[in-house]
């Protein structure tokens, strides 16, 4: 199944996605809380859950295309698109749920997709721009039969959207016109940031329960430890907040030289980890999440990180500098610093295998074989585009 990637670079394999189907209608049945955060939803069918195609991939192109890519066959199953954007960028994550597929487009809409054959079963538009950024670096939220997402531009708003058929159950605008993060669902309630406002709210009926305001704006995503909400301005504090009231329940200070967290952090076991960004150094950092203590920090000289995430008992990541890293959660320690010949773009996912994980780049998707150091070519593009912002890939399970 795998391919080294050297061959393939000079054995090409032309793949026509456009072959693929397609979805390109256009919404009806308007639903209107104001003018400027208008929700366009249409119905195709039932949402009902629907069995894994396990054998597959979801693979979220950084030209905007989603696709299930079977990693059997190494063939394509389905391709689905934006029904128009002016833009041709991923920017956004997919979220599976009783195996469906729901996806952002920058445009602004929203697709509820059959992971087995990528038919619709509604399709939501936010506004209807087709000459902005409606919807970026958003994962959709999903939780008690409600998908929440925030925006930008001159709707910036945060919105629940109904996931039986996509309609809006409520919204509320923002303070600020640039929303980069994933909405928190936690204890019945949702959180979001919006520039230097926090937000807590009734998940169901999108009531205010607080609002808090700092100092500085809030580029850090929120996570929660399962009690209490963590998040971080955008010089260098993390602050742990109760999901209940605008309390501050501790700070703490990391490296004044660093900054720019965004979607580099989450929690496990009571702990924060989250990696901050420098001019000199970057560092991944672990924090008690009872009491704002530092466990352990690990630096990377010269370089910066751009992605973390965790899997079992380590931290896995990549910098700017192509390296791979993975970390020991329990104490910090670099087990594995790697060089990389392709830049990835993407989330990292870890197959079944053990001795695997795979990623994106802007060639393709990689399968990294840990045992052998090895990066091989599972899927190549038909062309490589310069300026690549990011990419998103899932595995059916």
């Amino acid at each position: 199944m795998k391919k080294n990637l050297i061959t393939l670079f000079f054995v090409f394999s032309v793949i026509n996605i456009f072959a693929q189907t397609t979805t390109n209608s256009k919404p009806a049945e308007t639903n209107t809380s104001t003018l400027t955060d208008a929700v366009s939803n249409k119905a195709i069918s039932p949402l009902k859950k629907v069995p894994l195609d396990e054998a597959s991939i979801l693979l979220y192109d950084y030209d905007g295309t989603l696709f299930s890519f079977d990693l059997e066959s190494e063939t394509i199953v389905w391709t689905v698109k934006a029904s128009d954007s002016h833009s041709e960028m991923c920017a956004n994550a997919v979220t599976l749920q009783d195996g469906v597929v729901y996806v952002p487009f920058v445009n602004g809409e929203i697709f509820a997709i059959d992971n087995q054959t990528g038919t619709l079963f509604w399709k939501s538009r936010i506004g209807n721009y087709t000459d902005q950024v409606v919807l970026k670096d958003q994962a959709p939220t999903i939780n008690n039969g409600k998908l929440y997402i925030t925006t930008q531009t001159q709707n910036s708003s945060i919105y629940a959207l109904d996931i039986k058929n996509g309609s809006l159950a409520w919204s509320y605008k923002l303070d600020a016109l640039q929303n980069h993060a994933p909405v928190l669902s936690f204890d019945n309630k949702v959180f979001t940031q919006s520039g230097s406002t926090f937000y807590c709210f009734d998940a169901n009926t999108g009531k205010i329960i607080y609002q808090k305001t700092f100092d500085e704006a809030i580029t850090g995503k929120p996570v929660t430890d399962g009690e209490n909400v963590f998040v971080a301005t955008e010089k260098n504090t993390l602050f742990a907040l109760s999901p209940n009231k605008a309390d501050i329940l501790w700070e703490f200070k990391f490296d004044e030289n660093q900054n720019n967290i965004k979607n580099r952090i989450f929690s496990k076991d009571k702990k924060i980890y989250f990696a901050a960004q420098g001019s000199n150094v970057t560092s991944v950092y672990a924090v008690d999440s009872k009491t704002g203590t530092q466990l352990w920090k690990t630096d990377f000289k010269d370089d910066n990180i751009e992605y973390i995430t965790q899997e079992n008992d380590n931290l896995w990541g990549y910098t700017q500098k192509k390296k791979l890293f993975q970390i020991l959660l329990d104490n910090g320690e670099i087990v594995l610093d790697k060089k990389l010949t392709t830049m990835p773009i993407s989330n990292i996912e870890f197959p079944v295998d053990d001795n695997l994980l795979l990623y994106y780049c802007d060639a393709g998707l990689i399968s990294y074989d840990l045992k052998e150091q090895d990066e091989n070519m599972m899927y190549m593009r038909t062309s490589i585009k310069d300026d690549v912002y990011s990419a998103f890939i899932k595995i059916i399970r």
